[in-house]
């Protein structure tokens, strides 16, 4: 079913082919880092890795939302290819991903965190391990402190200790195994933080006492950590939280760059990390200059921050304003290491130029939250993909979905397509500007470059432009709808 170049890695010995880490952070912004200028967040480890690697200061989440992102990011595709339309929609089985690649090139692979792109149960067909890992330590969806999570498919378990730490410390060990047994290795690092409801540590709840006062006269609506039901809640005491959870995790990224130094993998590492999607409104999205939060079109919702580390072949700091995004991965770590990537529609591309800074330019990028509401309403005609109690999950939440506290997942077999299918909000980026249509089919097109904040609409005064976008948007999700339709699958 894979397709590995075999006459390339026979040249390439397991110690010269490089490492792979992907660490993601949960509805972490783009504005929420001390490199990107926030005033009050405190992310040293992210800074230093801004000035030593390659920052990537146009990098976006495939999706303004957290399944979509991880589905992009594990298939290089956009993820209503294969019906992963928002939180809590599974990818597929049929699903080529990362770690089924990587592994069959002799590659250790793990993941370690957040899943949420299926159920994480040993029964289910979508599990870490059915999608090409070897190891996992993984939740169904988001966690606080001492998180319950199932290893390799294995009962609940609660692990104690700050999230972000635990996370990294059963990443650590993954990584000694890959070390001992001479592998080189995929590690996939999804953290549950920021992701509310928050909490922290009072070593790093203290480093935000002293909020600007203000924050004390507005309120947030966000899930409680006592109830686990919506609750509202003064801003300064919620942002003092969220950004205790961004500095562990920060903190946490520290504690595996050193475990990397020390035991000699640094150098032939690659570590890329990024966020799932942008800040969302229950942090009140405070000092940004971007328009929009989590869930919309705008950079708010879709840009996140985005750096990669590798010693061997960036040797300085530099940044890069080309546009890259999360479907990028795939194509990426098959290029570097030496993969054929899978014989089907790719929505990213590989970014292994762009390492030596050979790279100027890219295909422009597409972006679609998918109007389910046709699904949903039909849901009772419609055949699942996966027996629905496969797609329930076990490990348990704060926050109450519903009547529970887990997460459970669905996806359907698709309708015939209609022109309602070509519905959502959705956006075509290329070298500057950024076509956006809404939900409602108004239309908006900026200019990036001169106007990072989107508050100038120029698709009247640019309507040549405008047409010409929306062709190529048009067409191309034709291709999408194709894949929808299961025309990838053998």
């Amino acid at each position: 079913m894979l397709l590995i170049f075999f006459a390339t890695l026979t040249m390439i010995h397991a110690q010269d082919r490089p490492n792979f880490i992907l660490v993601m952070g949960d509805d972490h912004g783009w504005s929420e880092t001390g490199y990107n200028g926030h005033p009050h967040l405190k992310t040293p480890v992210l800074d230093e890795m801004a000035t030593r690697g390659l920052r990537l200061d146009h990098f976006y989440a495939a999706h303004p939302s957290c399944s979509p992102t991880r589905a992009s990011v594990l298939t290089g595709r956009h993820p209503n290819r294969c019906g992963t339309f928002a939180p809590g929609w599974s990818i597929r089985p049929e699903e080529i991903t990362i770690a089924h690649l990587l592994s069959e090139a002799g590659y250790l692979c793990g993941h370690f965190g957040k899943w949420h792109v299926g159920a994480v149960k040993a029964e289910s067909p979508l599990n870490p391990a059915a999608m090409g890992f070897d190891a996992y330590v993984s939740h169904d969806n988001f966690y606080e402190m001492n998180p319950e999570m199932s290893r390799n498919g294995g009962a609940p378990e609660v692990l104690e200790g700050e999230g972000s730490e635990v996370t990294i410390a059963e990443t650590l060990k993954f990584i000694d195994r890959a070390h001992e047994e001479g592998k080189p290795f995929l590690a996939v690092v999804w953290f549950g933080s920021p992701h509310e409801p928050y909490s922290g540590l009072e070593k790093d709840l203290a480093l935000y006492n002293d909020l600007p006062i203000e924050y004390e006269h507005r309120k947030v609506r966000l899930t409680s950590m006592k109830t686990g039901k919506p609750t509202e809640r003064v801003l300064r005491a919620v942002l003092r939280e969220r950004y205790a959870e961004i500095t562990a995790m920060d903190r946490s990224i520290g504690y595996l760059r050193n475990h990397l130094e020390m035991s000699g993998l640094r150098d032939n590492t690659v570590l890329w990390y990024c966020g799932d999607n942008g800040s969302p409104s229950s942090s009140g999205r405070v000092e940004t200059p971007l328009r929009g939060q989590k869930g919309t079109m705008y950079e708010g919702g879709i840009r996140v921050p985005g750096l990669i580390e590798w010693p061997a072949r960036i040797a300085k700091g530099r940044l890069s304003v080309l546009n890259a995004v999360t479907s990028d991965m795939l194509p990426t770590l098959c290029d570097l290491a030496g993969v054929a990537i899978p014989q089907r529609p790719l929505d990213g591309v590989s970014l292994a130029s762009l390492l030596t800074g050979e790279m100027t330019q890219r295909p422009p990028i597409c972006f679609w939250s998918y109007s389910s509401k046709r699904i949903t309403t039909h849901t009772p005609e419609l055949k699942p993909w996966i027996d629905p109690l496969l797609q329930e999950g076990t490990t348990k939440l704060v926050k109450y979905m519903g009547s529970k506290r887990t997460r459970s997942f669905r996806n359907f077999h698709q309708p015939e397509i209609t022109e309602a299918d070509y519905g959502g909000s959705r956006v075509l980026l290329d070298a500057d500007h950024k076509l956006v249509i809404d939900g409602n089919e108004n239309i908006e097109l900026f200019d990036l470059r001169k106007d990072r904040a989107e508050g100038m609409d120029l698709h009247e005064s640019q309507s040549e432009l405008a047409l010409k976008l929306q062709k190529q948007l048009r067409y191309w999700q034709t291709s999408v709808l194709q894949s929808l339709r299961a025309g990838d699958y053998p």
